[in-house]
């Protein structure tokens, strides 16, 4: 009696519920997909091309293109720099070092200065020899620099001068290896050993060697 009693309970609460949804239940419209958009995509990032260009040396005019069959190597700095110019110079200059005599025939180095209004080519021929004496270096108008600079993907800014006229200049600290061919083959990050910078160009020599 009692099981009869519960199930005619349950069937009652079955009937309630069913009742309220017919009732108050709206359901949401059916939405069907017309088109799928596809997202856009970012276009990978491009490294920086590379290429000629042709500075104030020492001597006058230097172009990169003259340099063909050699390694080059390439930094951008400025001879005010404090610390990360130097370091970087005599860890390039040590690697120069380590090289054997037939490779350093091969081998090129410019140190080319973000600095120009201050970077004259006689500042740069004094300074340059304290690091290796095969190191050159080169300026040229803002614009010339700024042009180099972005080719091979270095960046710079000048910073506002103190009460006495002096500033710095932030900027990048890689260093640019060109091929034989003149091509920008890669970089070398900041504080690369000499060890890790002689690898480097004697992969690049022996690249060439087998073309």
């Amino acid at each position: 009696m009692r099981t009869r009693t519960l199930l005619i309970a349950l069937i009652a609460l079955l009937g309630a519920a069913l009742l309220y949804l017919a009732a108050f239940w709206d359901p949401l419209p059916q939405r069907t997909i017309e088109r799928v958009v596809p997202h856009g995509q970012l276009p990978p990032g491009t490294a920086p091309p590379g290429g000629d260009f042709v500075l104030q040396g020492p001597q006058g005019p230097v172009a990169l293109a003259d340099y063909r069959g050699k390694v080059v190597l390439i930094y951008f700095g400025y001879t005010w720099c404090p610390d990360v110019c130097p370091t970087s110079l005599s860890l390039l200059a040590q690697a120069i070092a380590d090289l054997d005599p037939a490779e350093r025939e091969r081998v090129q180095a410019f140190f080319i200065s973000v600095d120009p209004e201050r970077d004259t080519a006689a500042r740069l021929s004094e300074y340059t020899p304290f690091f290796h004496p095969a190191l050159i270096g080169l300026s040229g108008s803002r614009e010339q620099i700024a042009s180099v600079a972005d080719s091979y993907g270095s960046s710079y800014q000048k910073q506002p001068a103190n009460a006495e006229g002096n500033y710095a200049v932030d900027h990048s600290s890689a260093t640019y290896v060109v091929d034989a061919q003149g091509r920008l083959a890669g970089s070398l990050p900041h504080a690369s050993s000499p060890a890790q910078i002689v690898a480097f160009v004697r992969q690049q020599l022996a690249a060439g060697n087998a073309r």
